[in-house]
């Protein structure tokens, strides 16, 4: 799943950045790491850009940037959006 498709108030872990994008290695050198942990926060009303909190501190991205990283679900998470009850228990 890649950044831009990650549901919104979920967490979840970078597990690539394709650095040959355009913008791949600048959205590196910001964190946007293997291993960071990452969670969408908001999208804007048009649906660009998109508010992202990496580690400690928000960042504001475009889809097409976001499309660059690819994420995993936490554990926790992907139980909760796969339990009979749904992500709102």
């Amino acid at each position: 799943m890649t950044l831009d498709s990650m549901p919104k108030d979920v967490r979840g872990r970078v597990v690539d950045v394709d650095a040959s994008a355009i913008h791949g290695l600048r959205l590196m050198e910001m964190g946007l790491v293997p291993g960071a942990p990452v969670r969408l926060v908001k999208t804007a009303p048009l649906g660009d850009p998109i508010q992202v909190c990496i580690r400690d501190y928000h960042l504001a991205l475009r889809r097409r940037e976001a499309q660059a990283i690819t994420v995993e679900l936490s554990a926790d998470e992907e139980e909760k959006s796969n339990s009979p009850a749904g992500p709102n228990q």
